[in-house]
């Protein structure tokens, strides 16, 4: 388990300093494995060499930062920084990029992977549901719509120069809109518990114990196949 996470991590670490995997192909499709340790000490030296920065910021840095301010054109012309609905645009629109990476050009195998791609796109339902605050069409769409009526109003009986309100609805129409609300209320309540929670994803105390309480290797390598379930945004990455 342990050696898995360290994989993992340097793995990572590969692909933010631009290192290749340490193997070539060859035209027969014949794997040479290279010194892994001497290549990647290499290929670090070069990467922080001036003339090498120099080169990575006009091939790769300039032109994905402009790749960039076109995918987000739409979130930068609206973002306003007086409400959360505009930093949880921000995110759902990256994970739209993300989750298409993983779902067509990841590398993991499809079963832990696919995994992911569902938690995400469920993320991004859920972040399109708060921004749009289509609580109220979801409770409607259970308990039917909400009774609307027209606004009349009548001169108070204190002042006749001031004008009230007047309920029509009546006594039923009243008090199924008042369900309609509650209900929006609740949903929307479930759907933040439910983005916090994928976001945070599941115990991993609870796996390290199940993992420790197997004693057959084969069951202990497919442990993570089996009760990972997507969320967690620590591990939506490729």
């Amino acid at each position: 388990m342990e050696s898995s996470f360290v994989g993992q991590r340097l793995q990572r670490y590969r692909k933010r300093k631009n290192i290749q995997r340490p193997f070539t192909k060859t035209k027969t499709m014949e794997i040479k494995f290279a010194d892994t340790f001497g290549e990647s000490i290499k290929r670090l030296i070069w990467h922080q060499h001036p003339v090498y920065r120099f080169y990575e910021l006009f091939r790769y840095k300039i032109p994905m930062f402009f790749k960039n301010l076109w995918f987000f054109r739409k979130q930068l012309w609206e973002f306003r920084s007086w409400d959360y609905s505009f930093n949880i645009q921000f995110f759902g629109r990256t994970l739209e990029k993300t989750v298409n990476t993983i779902e067509y050009h990841g590398h993991e195998v499809d079963v832990t992977r696919l995994k992911k791609v569902e938690k995400m796109k469920r993320v991004i339902q859920l972040i399109n549901n708060i921004r749009t605050d289509s609580y109220i069409e979801m409770a409607e769409k259970k308990l039917g719509e909400i009774k609307h009526i027209d606004w009349d109003f009548e001169p108070a009986k204190d002042n006749p120069e001031l004008y009230q309100l007047v309920d029509n609805h009546t006594k039923e129409e009243a008090e199924h809109n008042r369900k309609v609300y509650k209900l929006s209320d609740e949903i929307e309540a479930q759907e933040w518990e439910e983005l916090f929670s994928i976001l945070k994803g599941q115990d991993m105390e609870e796996y390290r114990n199940l993992f420790n309480s197997l004693t057959d290797n084969d069951k202990k390598g497919n442990l993570w196949l089996e009760w990972y379930d997507g969320s967690g945004m620590k591990h939506w990455w490729d």
